[in-house]
C-alpha cells in the first residue's frame, strides 16, 4: 500500500489523479501513510483552465442548437496547451488535470512555430499573452495511437527528445484564449494563417477520431453560456454509442502498466463480445468510474473499442 500511495501522490502532481482527495485521505489514514510522497518538480499551472467536453450520444438530445454551431472532428490524441507571449512560444504543458500539467516545451517546440507569423493585417492580434489549446495526434496506422502520442510527450532527457523528433506526431489547434475575433471559424482561420494546423481544416483521414465536436460559432455567445467545473456549456462532443453486451462487474483491481501509470481494470463475469471471451476491461481512471456510477455487482455494458480493447461504457441497472 505504501508503494501504491506513493504512486497515487505522484500521479496527482503530474495531473492524472487516480484517486479523489477524499479517497486518498481515507487510505492514508487507514494505513498511517505519512510520507510526503512525490515531490512537486514539474507541475505548472495553465494560464487558462483546460476543460473537457460534455458528451452526447443522441443528436436529437443535443444540449445546443447545432444550427448555431461549427462542427469539427474530435481528434483522439493528447491534449496540450501552448502559451505564446507577443507571438513567441514560452511554455507548453500537458493537459494534466486541466488546472496544471507537465512542462513539455522542448518537445512541442519541434511540432509548432516557435514564433507565430503575425504579419499583415493580423500583426496586432495575439499581442501579449495567448493560450492555444489543441491535440497531439499520431497516425491511425500506429497501434494504440492515442497512447503512443501521450507516451511520446513523457519521454525523458536528451535521448527522449531525440526519440521524440523521430516520431510521426502532429499538433492540431482547436481553441485560443482570450478570444481575439467574434467567430470561432475566423479565429481558427487566423491561427492557421499564423502557421498552425487547425481542427476545422486539418485532413484527419489518417488520424484517429472518437466523435464530432459541436461548438457555438459566435465566440461571445460561447462565453456567455459559461462553464461548469468540468466543461464549457457552449460546446459538446457527439459520440457514437456502440451496441454492447451485458455482464456483471465482479471486482475492480489496480494495474501498473508498462508506462508506469496505475489504472483501474474491471473484473467481469466472462462474456463473449465480438467473437472473443472478455473477463477484464479498462476503466481508464477513477473519474471514469465515478461518472458511470459503477459499483461491485452492478450490471454493465461492454464493447470492444476499435474491435480490440474491451471497455465498460455504461451501467445498466
Amino acid at each position: 500500500m505504501q508503494e501504491f500511495l506513493d504512486r497515487a501522490s505522484q500521479l496527482y502532481y503530474e495531473g492524472t489523479p487516480i484517486l479523489s482527495d477524499e479517497e486518498f485521505d481515507l487510505l492514508a489514514d487507514k494505513h498511517q501513510y505519512n510520507s510526503v510522497g512525490y515531490q512537486v518538480t514539474d507541475a505548472v499551472s495553465h494560464t487558462y483552465q483546460m476543460y473537457s467536453l460534455q458528451k452526447c450520444f443522441d443528436i436529437d438530445n443535443a444540449p445546443l442548437d447545432i444550427n448555431e454551431c461549427i462542427s469539427s472532428p474530435k481528434l483522439d490524441g493528447a491534449a496540450v496547451s501552448l502559451l505564446y507571449v507577443d507571438g513567441n512560444l514560452e511554455l507548453a504543458l500537458t493537459r494534466g488535470d486541466g488546472l496544471q500539467g507537465r512542462d513539455i516545451t522542448d518537445k512541442m517546440a519541434q511540432l509548432v512555430p516557435n514564433k507565430l507569423d503575425r504579419r499583415g493585417r493580423f500583426k496586432d492580434l495575439y499581442s501579449g499573452v495567448v493560450q492555444i489549446t489543441g491535440e497531439v495526434v499520431a497516425p491511425s496506422s500506429i497501434p494504440n495511437s492515442r497512447n503512443f502520442a501521450s507516451g511520446s510527450l513523457g519521454l525523458k532527457g536528451l535521448s527522449g527528445l531525440d526519440e521524440f523528433k523521430t516520431r510521426p506526431l502532429v499538433f492540431v489547434a482547436y481553441d485560443a484564449y482570450p478570444h481575439a475575433v467574434p467567430t470561432y471559424s475566423n479565429e481558427l482561420g487566423i491561427l492557421r494563417s499564423m502557421g498552425l494546423n487547425v481542427v476545422t481544416s486539418f485532413d484527419h483521414t489518417d488520424y484517429p477520431t472518437d466523435g464530432i465536436v459541436y461548438r457555438l460559432r459566435d465566440s461571445r455567445d460561447f462565453e456567455e453560456k459559461g462553464y461548469t467545473s468540468k466543461h464549457p456549456r457552449g460546446a459538446f462532443a457527439l459520440k457514437e454509442q456502440k451496441s454492447g453486451v451485458e455482464t456483471t462487474l465482479v471486482d475492480v483491481v489496480w494495474q501498473l502498466g508498462k508506462s508506469g501509470v496505475v489504472s483501474p481494470v474491471a473484473i467481469l463475469d466472462p462474456v463473449e463480445v465480438g467473437g472473443a471471451t472478455v473477463s477484464r476491461a479498462t476503466l481508464h481512471n477513477i473519474q471514469y468510474i465515478r461518472d458511470l456510477d459503477l459499483e461491485i455487482g452492478c450490471k454493465v455494458e461492454i464493447i470492444r473499442s476499435g474491435e480490440i480493447i474491451p471497455r465498460v461504457v455504461r451501467r445498466i441497472d
